[in-house]
């Protein structure tokens, strides 16, 4: 027992102790290191799968904004998802209250708030060079998402639900397979 004790006090003095507090502060540093970058590459546990069917999975920092679109604009048709139309449109659409010729009321401020950041968030920007389409009709994202598919005429935001079948659901990941042109 007394060579024990010894032992740590020579240990404690000289330059064992500093190499033993070395290795642990390295030891916690690398530790620490190692869990911060697990957390960076690993997507958070919101964007994992997408539960509903939507084409890009909604971040939990945006599912109030989602819920909103979803409850205020698929009342009357399909919630389009954000990445058809680019995000200048989405906001002439939301501060058009004669949205295509139909009298709406305004949206709260939060809600409008809420709506918008989740719309710029999946939306693109337009290209400065093309003109700003209004319609889904004249989106060139809506057709750089649907290559080589045969699309009813003329396409309409009601017209979604003949080929994603899940669309009136917000699932437009999945559509009726004898829609598509085969090459």
């Amino acid at each position: 027992m007394q060579w024990g004790w010894r032992f740590w006090q020579r240990c404690r003095k000289g330059r064992l102790f500093r190499l033993g507090i070395v290795a642990g502060l390295i030891g916690v540093w690398s530790i620490a290191l190692g869990w911060g970058l697990a957390q960076a590459v690993e997507p958070p546990d919101g964007l994992n799968e997408s539960p509903i069917g939507m084409v890009d999975p909604v971040a939990p920092d945006y599912a109030v904004g989602y819920r909103l679109y979803v409850e205020n604009c698929s009342t009357c048709h399909v919630a389009l998802p954000p990445a058809v139309l680019p995000t200048e449109t989405w906001q002439q659409v939301l501060g058009d209250t004669a949205h295509y010729g139909v009298m709406l009321e305004p949206l709260w401020r939060f809600d409008r708030q809420a709506i918008v950041r989740y719309l710029r968030t999946y939306s693109r920007p337009n290209r400065p060079s093309e003109d700003l389409p209004y319609r889904v009709a004249e989106s060139d994202y809506f057709y750089a998402l649907h290559p080589q598919m045969e699309l009813p005429q003329p396409v309409r935001v009601s017209s979604c639900a003949s080929c994603h079948l899940g669309a009136e659901n917000q699932n437009f990941g999945s559509w009726e397979a004898q829609t598509q042109v085969i090459p």
